[in-house]
């Protein structure tokens, strides 16, 4: 069954939705360990860079696949 441009979009979307939930509250918990203090605010910041850049680099591999399956 093939998928269609707007469906590989929004499955990617969901998954990084998830995926940047995780990245904050794991920056909260281990920057500290490595000597890094940032604020909430810092870590939303960072993780919703993060999050738009995966969201790229999901949906590109997502057709690329796609783009492989077809021939």
């Amino acid at each position: 069954m093939k998928q269609s441009r707007l469906m590989s979009l929004v499955e990617s979307i969901a998954n990084v939705i998830v995926g940047y939930g995780v990245a904050v509250v794991t920056q909260i918990l281990i920057f500290p360990v490595f000597g890094l203090h940032t604020t909430l605010a810092q870590n939303l910041k960072m993780g919703a860079v993060f999050t738009v850049v995966s969201i790229a680099r999901s949906y590109v591999l997502r057709r690329l696949f796609e783009a492989i399956r077809m021939r």
